[in-house]
């Protein structure tokens, strides 16, 4: 599960995805990924939300490291 604002950032940067194909592969609305990427945002998004964008980055190879004090990402290149 992501954890920080940071591993989103990092996770669009792995995978070379602009944030509406951020919106696209996690079926969210393109505001909605755009505010998650903002520190207020990312701490108000629902638990269902939060869910949405973790799956569709680990669908495409991405595993989440690390904690909210050191967030990290890993690509997994055998899933892409």
């Amino acid at each position: 599960m992501i954890k920080s604002v940071l591993q989103i950032r990092m996770a669009r940067a792995a995978l070379g995805w602009s944030l509406r194909d951020t919106a696209q592969n996690s079926c969210l609305g393109l505001s909605t990924v755009r505010r998650a990427e903002t520190d207020e945002g990312f701490n108000s998004l629902t638990e269902a939300n939060r869910k949405a964008i973790t799956s569709a980055f680990t669908e495409a190879g991405i595993v989440f490291t690390g904690d909210a004090d050191a967030p990290g990402v890993q690509l997994n290149l055998s899933a892409t």
